[in-house]
């Protein structure tokens, strides 16, 4: 058997496309642009990237870009403050404190004080709280887009065994929320569950999210099971040169494309559609913060 491979850059595409008609649509129609802020503390070389991507992304869909860039030595207060005037700018509906955030400052403190109304990466603990009891949230991006693409690959999920590698706030137990919600039997396994082999063989879905470099070999995965690899790893590739590196999932994908039916690569999988399922929550805020419908296959 050999998995069909789950193209996360087209999909993500896709999703894009879907949130740029869904802008167009208020605008024509109820004159409201969505709008999201990103804020940025400091100089992290990753960071800069990601908030000049979503910035990017943000203005291609239509949508208004507030870029916030603040000094690594701004004080925990002042970060508080902008915090408060976005929470209070009606032309905000999405805002993003994007992390790390620098050593003197508390990331928790700082998440919760974001209006949950306005969090679009779904991480304050009232969406947090929400998601846990099937109430209507913020959905962390990360796993909105493992839905996305389950969905898109099996249909209906009702009744699938489901097991979610990985117990972090950011995508394994929202993951596993997700899935539950859509009538899964879920496991949320980790790297100290015993006999982890046994327990991810019986999967119908793998969800990989535990941040170990090619964890997961292909022996431990059911025949025709759909593999989301979340992991984003850098290793050593002496193949390619002294000093070189290249990106690995949490799976070992050669030997588990041999027996998946479909799965994620590593890049091009997860990745992009972390950034487009952001775009997507900040139109989800908009129509909910206007009383207007949500938009159809964007939300969990």
């Amino acid at each position: 058997m050999t998995a069909r491979i789950i193209d996360g850059k087209a999909f993500a595409e896709q999703v894009r496309e879907k949130v740029a008609a869904h802008v167009a649509r208020l605008k024509a129609d109820h004159g409201i642009t969505p709008g999201l802020a990103v804020v940025l503390v400091g100089e992290d070389p990753a960071s800069q990237v990601y908030v000049r991507n979503k910035g990017k992304q943000t203005l291609e869909a239509g949508m208004q870009s507030f870029e916030h860039k603040l000094p690594a030595e701004t004080s925990e207060a002042d970060l508080l403050a902008l915090v408060e005037r976005l929470n209070a700018d009606p032309a905000v509906h999405g805002i993003l404190v994007q992390l790390p955030l620098p050593d003197h400052m508390n990331a928790d403190a700082v998440i919760n004080a974001i209006s949950p109304a306005k969090d679009v990466d779904g991480f304050h603990i009232s969406n947090v709280g929400l998601l846990g009891t099937g109430q209507k949230s913020m959905v962390p991006c990360t796993p909105l887009g493992c839905l996305m693409m389950l969905r898109d690959q099996l249909g209906s999920l009702s009744g699938l065994d489901a097991v979610v590698i990985g117990r972090s706030n950011i995508v394994g137990k929202p993951m596993a929320q997700l899935l539950l919600g859509e009538s899964c039997t879920v496991t949320i396994a980790h790297s100290r569950t015993n006999n982890l082999a046994e327990v991810v063989r019986r999967a119908d879905i793998v969800v990989a999210a535990v941040g170990r470099p090619q964890m997961v070999p292909g022996d431990w995965i059911k025949p025709g099971a759909t593999v989301i690899d979340v992991g984003i790893n850098r290793i050593d590739a002496p193949e390619k040169g002294e000093g070189k590196t290249r990106l690995v999932g949490d799976c070992d994908y050669d030997s588990c494309a041999e027996v998946a039916g479909a799965i994620t690569p590593v890049p091009g999988g997860v990745g992009p559609m972390t950034i487009a399922c952001l775009l997507a929550n900040t139109v989800t805020a908009c129509c909910r913060a206007n009383g207007l419908a949500e938009p159809e296959g964007l939300t969990a």
